[in-house]
């Protein structure tokens, strides 16, 4: 498989990082600014060139030519969970993107944001991002895609743009679903039993559906939880105490009628990263790290169709369920 090469900003804990790396991209720079997500980066993946800081720091003349440029930028500026001040929110790094897309100018370019960003409200913005990527030569488009139609466990709706630079842009497709996702009791049925607890197979049977949408929330906002309200209700159902997040799996001393929480493995999980993939820090800087990830699978897939539109096949495209 041709190995094509990423830059990626806003990298967080690595969720894209991974599902292009699965895809067949290599990254030449990972930037991320918060200390404990770029510490993960490093973990894994030790001979990656991570930059702790901010984006305005990165020359992207020094990256021209790159076959992509790939980020998470940040989400509180159109996330119906904060104000929605879009463009007059100075978290918005929109505009470094396109910064680096002039500078860089790389084959393919691939955003990814939360479903606010494509309601009306935003269409004048979105307008404007695709107007200049057409004066820069780019074929862009947006796409709301589900990540449970690729694989994961939850519903988790991402806002996705991706771009390609000249006549390649005509080739690209979206990726196609897959089948049923896997609900939460497949998933997380073996972490449950793992360290004795006898309710695990019937907890599993009744965990039949897919989860509420994974809530990282930020440093200024929410903690080691599972969302607000309604999130936690929606866990109730399948069986899931979504109050906090446990430091380990029930055990031998559960009754088999208890309600568990889960642990950040288990939110890892549900996130779409196999146990290969580790996080660095606290646990609820862990937390955070996997709720605001990017599921690698729904990474994977825009990849591999990226791959395709460029003229990079892979030997194997075929897309499986979480592992």
């Amino acid at each position: 498989m041709t190995t094509l090469n990423a830059l990626e900003i806003c990298a967080g804990a690595g969720g894209q990082a991974y599902g292009l790396e699965k895809a067949g991209f290599e990254h030449s720079l990972a930037v991320e600014i918060d200390k404990d997500a770029a510490a993960t980066l490093r973990l894994n993946r030790p001979k990656w060139d991570v930059h702790e800081g901010d984006v305005r720091e990165i020359d992207g003349r020094d990256y021209k030519g790159i076959d992509l440029l790939a980020g998470g930028v940040p989400c509180p500026p159109f996330s119906v969970a904060g104000k929605q001040l879009g463009a007059d929110d100075e978290r918005d790094l929109f505009p470094e993107a396109l910064r680096l897309v002039r500078r860089a100018k790389p084959a393919a370019v691939m955003l990814e944001n939360v479903k606010g960003l494509g309601s009306a409200r935003f269409s004048d913005y979105r307008d404007q991002i695709l107007s200049e990527l057409d004066r820069l030569g780019y074929t862009a488009n947006w796409q709301l895609l589900f990540s449970s139609e690729h694989g994961v466990p939850q519903l988790r709706p991402r806002f996705i743009l991706v771009a390609i630079r000249g006549r390649r842009g005509a080739h690209f497709q979206w990726p196609g679903a897959l089948d049923t996702p896997p609900t939460v009791g497949q998933t997380l049925g073996g972490l449950m039993a793992r360290d004795g607890w006898t309710g695990a197979h019937r907890w599993a049977a009744h965990a039949n559906g897919i989860a509420p949408t994974i809530v990282g929330g930020s440093k200024k906002h929410g903690g080691a939880d599972l969302g607000p309200t309604r999130a936690r209700a929606g866990w109730l159902k399948l069986g899931v105490d979504g109050r906090g997040v446990a430091d380990a799996p029930p055990n031998t001393e559960h009754d088999v009628d208890h309600i568990p929480r889960l642990t950040n493995e288990m939110v890892a999980r549900i996130q779409g990263f196999d146990a290969r993939w580790q996080f660095s820090g606290r646990k609820t800087s862990v937390y955070r790290q996997i709720g605001n990830a990017f599921p690698p699978p729904v990474a994977a897939a825009v990849g591999h169709s990226i791959r395709e539109a460029l003229g990079a096949r892979s030997a194997n495209t075929r897309r499986t369920h979480i592992a």
